[in-house]
């Protein structure tokens, strides 16, 4: 799940240029942050899936090298130096794995597009090694899976060395009403990489900045409403939030069978497009996946077309989202760009009507969370085996677990009854269903191809005594609550913070989602590098 605070409709208000932040005037530098400087120069930044292959090719790099560097990347910037708590653990079988994959390329083998890359995946997902998954909880130290989830075994399958876990919002941020987006008590708090006192959004925060600080090339990342694309908006990255259905479930830390999903983060869609096609499959042990066959593909780079955007109908809610004019500008400018590839900008009116389903949405998620986790640590090798023992564990430690915010949400869940209660198929009538009529029928009258928005203003600065202050450009909740694709991509910054445009569209769109996305990320190119700013001011 993404920030606290899902379903909010506040909004930011509009800023004068005069009261914008100010940065320090002492040009003069330390040692220390010379030494820094020195070390935020890094040889393989902004190298993609694509160029990293021609280096492995050329024998320029192995990819124990590839992983040697990413990880002493980790080590400076993440671990010492910023301290930007993206990783929270290293694979220690990183570097022997990479071996085996130089071995076989040696041996004139190669597994694909992902051969010998390094990756890293959330704390949420099992794996079966020597790394713990434990969705950043005390209360799960010690979980080390038997087994590894579906999307692990087909990124081993592919070849790619998953070289570490990310942080990230405790219990994919379904904890607390108050909580700071990206701080765990097993991680700590994330740290947005543009301006380090600011939110990187979560859940799946350690996966998006350790993309946009150059950490890895991709990584995976979870969502059930937001945690996928939000924290991908903020960092100034490509974010792709499949249609549930399309890449298993089996194996990660639950919160809704009904809207939760993994999915690529990237720095270029083409990379978050090859990580797709990795990612999706049948899998038995997830019997929504079924529902994919035949709608599914395992190369959606096939799909990256410079002029996709011609002819397309894309729709944009009538009402402005929120009142910052330099937000709103980024979107006019968007717009505009969409209308010079060839795109129809139709104007539609949907988001109230969404937005009015976010209490039916929470209620439903409380049921499936408990009713999710509890059958996820019955079978878990952690050393709680309920929802109501990770709560008792959290109160026990409670200056360890919670010494900031509590565990409402948490508690809220385990009061709920079964998935029989009426209550519960009420609310998932309401939001699930409802949700999805409400689309198809904007889709359907209007004959779209997509619909487009902000996904999310700036991120906020962190706030460890009150929580998340998140404004009103928010554009994740309506593919979220229904289940369908989204796909966001920079768009630009506002007060030197990254801002993510949205598309989505119906169930199975991502090949046409992925196609509108890249034309527009080719014909804009707003994907600018962190500076790592202490501060605004």
């Amino acid at each position: 799940m993404k920030r606290r605070d899902f379903f909010t409709r506040t909004t930011l208000a509009t800023v004068g240029i005069s009261t914008l932040f100010i940065q320090g005037c002492d040009t003069s530098k330390s040692n220390k942050e010379e030494s820094l400087d020195s070390e935020l120069d890094f040889e393989l930044d902004e190298e993609t899936i694509t160029s990293l292959q021609e280096k492995l090719s050329s024998g320029q790099y192995t990819s124990e090298q590839l992983v040697e560097l990413y990880l002493q990347r980790i080590e400076s910037i993440d671990k010492n130096g910023l301290g930007l708590h993206a990783i929270i653990e290293i694979n220690p079988e990183a570097l022997s794995i990479a071996s085996q994959m130089d071995k076989e390329r040696k041996d004139g083998k190669s597994r694909g597009a992902l051969h010998g890359i390094p990756v890293l995946i959330k704390d949420n997902i099992d794996t079966a090694d020597k790394m713990q998954t434990t969705a950043g909880s005390l209360a799960m130290e010690g979980n080390i899976s038997s087994s590894d989830a579906f999307v692990v075994k087909r990124l081993r399958d592919a070849g790619a060395i998953i070289i570490g876990k990310t942080n990230l919002s405790e219990w994919a941020n379904f904890r607390s009403t108050h909580s700071s987006s990206g701080w765990s008590g097993r991680g700590g708090q994330t740290k947005n990489p543009y301006i380090l006192d600011h939110n990187p959004c979560g859940s799946s925060a350690g996966s998006g900045v350790a993309v946009s600080a150059n950490l890895c090339v991709v990584a995976v990342g979870t969502e059930t409403d937001g945690s996928i694309v939000c924290p991908a908006s903020v960092n100034g990255i490509v974010g792709i939030k499949p249609t549930v259905g399309l890449v298993s479930r089996s194996g990660i830390i639950p919160i809704s069978k009904t809207q939760d999903t993994a999915g690529p983060m990237a720095r270029t869609v083409k990379d978050a497009a090859i990580l797709l096609g990795v990612l999706a499959g049948i899998d038995t042990k997830d019997v929504i996946t079924n529902e994919s066959k035949g709608k599914s593909h395992t190369d959606y780079t096939q799909f990256l077309d410079l002029n996709a955007l011609k002819g397309k109908r894309i729709g944009i809610e009538k009402k402005p989202q929120g009142q910052n004019k330099y937000i709103n500008e980024l979107l006019d400018q968007a717009i505009t760009v969409l209308k010079q590839k060839g795109a129809t900008i139709i104007e539609i009116d949907y988001v109230e009507k969404i937005y009015a389903l976010g209490d039916a949405e929470f209620e439903v998620l409380q049921y499936e969370f408990k009713d999710g986790l509890n059958n996820y640590l019955a079978t878990a090798n952690a050393k709680v085996k309920s929802l109501k023992e990770v709560i008792d564990f959290n109160i026990a430690n409670e200056d360890r677990s919670m010494p900031y915010f509590k565990q409402e949400t948490l508690e809220s869940s385990n009061l709920k009854l079964g998935l029989d209660d009426k209550k519960y198929q009420e609310a998932l009538q309401t939001s699930y269903n409802g949700s999805k009529k409400i689309l198809d029928s904007v889709f359907q009258e209007h004959q779209l191809d997509a619909i487009c928005g902000i996904t999310m203003g700036p991120s906020c600065s962190i706030d460890m005594i009150y929580g998340d202050r998140w404004g009103g450009y928010s554009l994740t909740m309506p593919a979220a609550v229904s289940g369908y694709p989204h796909v966001t991509v920079p768009a630009g910054k506002v007060y030197d913070l990254p801002v993510g445009l949205s598309f989505f569209g119906t169930a199975y769109s991502e090949a046409q989602l992925i196609a509108i996305a890249f034309a527009y990320e080719q014909a804009s190119k707003h994907r600018v590098k962190p500076e790592f700013k202490k501060s605004f001011v």
